[in-house]
């Protein structure tokens, strides 16, 4: 099968790799001309614009965008759009809100699938996990190149009409949240408490067997084995937060309660602001009512 890639960052460098590895053929293209250049020495054919890369797709183009979501979804959906027709397929691999993806599928003269992306960096040697919307008939003519990008025909489905794939991956990241937040209260717990632990070795012990074992404590593994049990100088700074928002956002819509996702997105945003006004206002509440000695900057 042949098929653009246009975006080629480090996911897009991925989907590259993982389809050419699996036999495809790949007409690459982004803004970054050193992007195309890794990208061609790789094995892709590299294109110097959007229209060049259209028309060495030739009829039924089969397009993956792993752009930034946002305006520049919307401004590459804008120059590809005369060069679509309603035999193509365009894939869109970014994190995209369900509801723009639903008004992008509406208005593109190709065939619009939604392709909701996990897995990272370690996608690169396993495959992401591919949660795809939009049409049938689409997503099984691309089943042979989601088998390439992802693990394999179990790391992908079609979750249905236009914008559920990005709706699940949304979900998705709320989930991820609060996982997050768990772990980090639990190994907080442990830190602070009774006994003077080797971190490491307690993330190594949960993740031979534990119910509580997952990728993301081998992660905490990771990080407490590079950092050391009390993680060094890792600041207590959370970048992030907008599919976490666009998820209880959704919750509030649906009357779904989702305190724990609630919770870890608040404490996301809190670890950004240092001096927090509402923190230093508790601090003196507590001396008016109960006359407890209140803490003061240096």
């Amino acid at each position: 099968m042949e098929l653009g890639v246009i975006g080629l960052g480090r996911m897009g460098q991925i989907v590259v790799d993982r389809l050419l590895a699996a036999g495809h053929d790949v007409v690459a293209f982004d803004l970054d001309p050193d992007a195309v250049d890794v990208a061609a020495e790789r094995g892709a054919t590299p294109a110097d614009s959007l229209t060049d890369c259209c028309a060495q797709l030739g009829e039924e183009k089969r397009l993956w965008l792993m752009v930034p979501a946002g305006s520049p979804v919307d401004a590459t959906l804008e120059e590809l759009d005369p060069h679509l027709t309603s035999d193509d397929v365009v894939v869109d691999g970014g994190n995209s809100h369900f509801e723009a993806t639903v008004d992008r599928a509406a208005a593109c003269p190709a065939a619009y699938l939604d392709c909701g992306t996990s897995g990272g960096p370690a996608g690169a040697k396993l495959g992401f996990s591919l949660m795809i919307g939009g049409p049938a008939w689409a997503y099984e003519a691309l089943e042979p190149a989601f088998d390439a990008v992802a693990t394999g025909p179990d790391g992908h489905a079609h979750m249905g009409a236009s914008g559920s794939g990005h709706y699940v991956k949304m979900v998705h990241n709320g989930v991820e949240y609060a996982l997050m937040q768990a772990y980090g209260e639990g190994f907080e717990l442990l830190h602070e408490g009774r006994y003077d632990l080797d971190l490491e070795a307690v993330a190594g012990v949960w993740n031979n067997g534990a119910v509580i074992r997952s990728w993301l404590l081998e992660l905490c593994e990771e990080a407490f084995r590079e950092e050391g049990t009390d993680l060094g100088d890792v600041a207590d700074h959370i970048e992030g937060g907008s599919t976490g928002t666009w998820t209880v956002q959704e919750g509030l819509e649906q009357e779904v309660p989702l305190p724990l996702i609630y919770t870890a997105l608040g404490e996301r945003f809190g670890s950004r602001t240092p001096d927090r006004f509402s923190r230093r206002l508790a601090n003196r509440l507590r001396y008016g009512f109960g006359r407890h000695e209140i803490a003061r900057n240096d």
